[in-house]
């Protein structure tokens, strides 16, 4: 008897829903697709994610959602925009500390099979020049919200991808941006790709 296909949950913020790429050209989708074509049997992910969002929103739109079943893959990035609106530090750790933990829930507390991905450095970007940004600023302050989440998804025996490293090529490689001039290209969303997908296939291809 067929197996049913894999199930896949990503949480977060225009990152995951990809604004200013189509449907197919967002890393949550490339992902998938990226499965199927190593013959791994997973349904169409299911994203909860807007552009803006903060984790106090993520957290309000989940509960709003009720999800109401456990997934076999959940994936969260976020925090950016708690960043940018100069959100106390503090307030990311406990709220991102939540969400870890609802996505943990998701899979039914395996730990293993939750995902999370590191902000990119979105300090590199033509929006940032244009805005008169400070890089250094941005980019160190990415860094310690990146250093937070990693020690607590480490704490709680989660996966944690860092795509943070690479996303800082779009300074001299522009077209690793969109044409909004601030979001990943679907070329920068592949080589996130490329990062977290060895790690999801060897957990999946073992179920």
């Amino acid at each position: 008897m067929e197996s049913e296909p894999l199930s896949f949950l990503a949480l977060g913020d225009s990152y995951t829903i990809g604004e200013a790429v189509t449907e197919d050209e967002r890393w949550p989708n490339q992902l998938v697709n990226r499965l199927r074509k190593a013959e791994i049997s997973i349904e169409n992910p299911r994203i909860i994610a807007t552009t803006g969002w903060t984790t106090d929103e993520l957290i309000q739109a989940i509960e709003k959602d009720g999800i109401n079943r456990t997934y076999d893959l959940v994936t969260l990035l976020i925090g950016v925009n708690n960043q940018y609106r100069n959100y106390p530090i503090d307030q990311y750790e406990k709220e991102f500390e939540q969400l870890l933990s609802n996505s943990i829930q998701y899979t039914g507390g395996i730990s293993e099979n939750v995902f999370v991905v590191s902000i990119p450095n979105y300090g590199v970007t033509p929006f940032a020049t244009e805005k008169n940004l400070d890089e250094s600023k941005i980019g160190s302050e990415i860094d310690t919200y990146n250093s937070i989440a990693q020690k607590i998804t480490d704490s709680k025996n989660a996966n944690f991808v860092d795509i943070t490293q690479g996303s800082k090529k779009a300074k001299e490689d522009l077209s690793l941006i969109a044409k909004d001039g601030l979001h990943p290209s679907a070329k920068m969303y592949s080589q996130w790709v490329d990062a977290i997908y060895n790690p999801i296939y060897d957990n999946l291809s073992t179920r």
